[in-house]
């Protein structure tokens, strides 16, 4: 074995268990599982071509996610926002409106949990909630960047402005404004609490069978007085459970759908069947014993990346 044979298995046996924390790490950054396979795949190349000059005065680790962080933050500059439908203004009241795209808005993805960081699937602003990641994307770059280098990583304020070559004052401003900000956009965000396993389990069950009967009435009882439905790509979204339960009522009556269950962003969901076909992913934020959110991602090709058949036996209609 060549001297950069042994180097190159070096650096994959050193690095390749890092792979999901920096893939996390690049998601809480765009927002955007895609977009962070890509910044991953790019930190991986640089890193192995600087390899042979890694003197290790930092930890491999550090030294990952400081190129990780850099590429994240060249790829900000060059790209558009990751938002959901609630981000763009008030919601809808009318569930037969006819709705115009936006094709120049780029949403923002989920991601699986078995793709994401173990330690990453928790409670509160060190976890990958949709509320949290979307309230981050509302973060200029720099005050996302803080925000996570020194609220999630832990890192120094020194090892903070290193990366982002600005002095440390500049990085406590930033971090200040980051988390009043952070506020303001998701102020409920260390405070949801979900249903014991076992109840958990029986809530989805319920849900899941009332959807895939349209089954209105069982539905009005699953969901919070406040509850919230987004449809991204749709732009338009509806709040308060009259106007969710009057969107379900014109979008599923007559027309059953089939839900599997998953995993995302630490949240319970499902994976919606149309006509035996894979059409989205719904990803549920619940509140004590009921469903106070629903982010129904209308894109049948978020489906694979759970590990889904694109295709099931059993015919259905989407919502």
């Amino acid at each position: 074995m060549t001297v950069i044979e042994e180097q190159r298995d070096e650096f994959i046996r050193l690095t390749t268990p890092l792979r999901r924390e920096l893939l996390t790490h690049c998601y809480r950054m765009l927002g955007s599982l895609q977009d962070a396979e890509d910044l991953v795949q790019e930190t991986y190349l640089r890193a192995w071509r600087a390899y042979g000059e890694f003197e290790g005065r930092a930890s491999l680790r550090t030294w990952l996610y400081r190129i990780a962080t850099n590429a994240c933050l060249n790829a900000l500059r060059h790209g558009s926002r990751r938002m959901l439908p609630a981000g763009l203004g008030a919601p809808a009241t009318d569930p037969i409106a006819p709705t115009a795209r936006h094709p120049e808005i780029a949403w923002l993805e989920p991601i699986p949990d078995e793709r994401a960081d173990p330690a990453a699937i928790v409670s509160g602003r060190a976890g990958l909630r949709l509320a949290l990641i979307a309230a981050l994307q509302h973060l200029p770059a720099q005050q996302r960047t803080v925000l996570i280098l020194r609220d999630v990583l832990a890192w120094s304020a020194e090892e903070s402005a290193d990366v982002l070559g600005v002095s440390p004052a500049a990085v406590h401003s930033a971090l200040k404004r980051a988390r009043a900000r952070l506020e303001r956009l998701a102020p409920a965000i260390d405070e949801i609490t979900e249903p014991p396993e076992q109840e958990q389990r029986d809530l989805l069950d319920r849900y899941a069978a009332a959807f895939e009967r349209a089954d209105i009435p069982a539905l009005t009882r699953l969901l919070t007085e406040d509850a919230v439905w987004q449809m991204p790509p749709n732009p338009a979204w509806f709040a308060g459970r009259d106007h969710v339960i009057a969107l379900l009522t014109a979008r599923l009556h007559g027309r059953p759908v089939r839900l599997l269950p998953l995993r995302a962003n630490g949240q319970p969901g499902f994976a919606s069947y149309a006509a035996g076909r894979a059409y989205g992913v719904q990803v549920l934020t619940l509140r004590g014993s009921a469903i106070a959110e629903v982010t129904a991602f209308h894109d049948a090709s978020l489906v694979a990346r759970f590990g889904l058949p694109s295709r099931i036996e059993h015919p259905s209609t989407p919502m």
